[in-house]
């Protein structure tokens, strides 16, 4: 069977049939077409502020002095407005939301996890480069994850044992795998961010053979891993849960893994020596008292 027929029948249904058992006892029909849409129509909102006069984004700086703009609110609001609707008793946790609780959010069995506008930067630099993230965590993993390119209107999705798919502004479907790689291969391509580098991403960069190096924003790095454009995205600086949940289960269902590289404060400072941590072999997890992630890095399928 073709690709595209693999990914019409995984876009249709009930997506607790036939996927991992952690999915089955969630309380309401999980239709992927549905949400899918969902992170569509939310893109649709950010292009309509995107296409506009930049005087009227809106742009605000919030208290970490990370910029805000309307596109964030609107897409924020499409989202939460829906999820709401179809599944009212699962607690939603937001970039841009309210922040909840660890006294509350530790009871949680399944929540969303949402950053409406992944790479407000890149927005505002006018790259293109920004996403909008949704994944549903149960407990303390990520299940289900929707990464849409707003600008291409391509929609990646993927649910824990049924396959990750790209959808494009068309409609057409394709299952993604990562294709394996040896980390002694010569040449691989690395992805790397622009603007943070520093002496521990040089030494684990060093492990590597004459690589390749991209520079991308946003959550658009996984799904370059996932379309093996990329093998590795080494992330030696902060992030937080809602940055790394959706592209977490893409990836993953595609082959590749995303590893935990050592706890870190919210200024980068590393807590633990990185190779320890990584030698640990532990994927990043969710839903934790603090909403930081650790240092990680992001693999294709790499060889035993």
């Amino acid at each position: 069977r073709n690709a595209r027929a693999m990914g019409v029948d995984a876009i249709e249904g009930d997506l607790r049939m036939g996927c991992d058992p952690k999915l089955k006892d969630f309380p309401y029909e999980l239709n992927a077409g549905f949400l899918v849409d969902v992170a569509r129509r939310a893109g649709q909102a950010i292009m309509e502020v995107y296409e506009g006069h930049e005087q009227d984004w809106g742009v605000q700086l919030k208290g970490d002095d990370s910029p805000l703009t309307k596109a964030d609110l609107s897409a924020n609001k499409v989202i939460c407005d829906a999820l709401s609707e179809a599944f009212p008793e699962i607690p939603i946790t937001s970039e841009e939301n309210k922040k909840v609780d660890w006294s509350v959010r530790k009871e949680y069995t399944y929540s969303w996890c949402v950053d409406p506008l992944d790479g407000t930067k890149e927005f505002l630099k006018r790259n293109g480069q920004f996403a909008t993230l949704i994944a549903l965590l149960k407990g303390s993993e990520a299940v289900l994850g929707l990464v849409q390119v707003p600008v291409t209107g391509q929609t990646y999705w993927a649910a824990k044992g049924r396959g990750a798919y790209v959808r494009d502004a068309q409609g057409k479907e394709t299952r993604l795998r990562c294709r394996e790689f040896d980390e002694k291969d010569e040449g691989l391509t690395i992805i790397v961010s622009r603007t943070h580098r520093g002496p521990k991403l040089e030494e684990f960069l060093s492990r590597y053979s004459n690589p390749k190096y991209i520079q991308l924003g946003s959550a658009l790095k996984f799904t370059k891993i996932c379309e093996n454009e990329a093998q590795v995205y080494p992330r030696m600086a902060p992030t937080c849960e809602w940055d790394t949940a959706a592209p977490h289960v893409v990836l993953s269902e595609a082959g590749g893994e995303i590893l935990q590289c050592g706890r870190c404060t919210g200024e980068g400072e590393l807590l633990e020596p990185w190779e320890e941590a990584l030698g640990r072999n532990q994927p990043v997890c969710y839903n934790k008292e603090s909403d930081l992630n650790p240092f990680f890095i992001a693999y294709g399928r790499r060889k035993n």
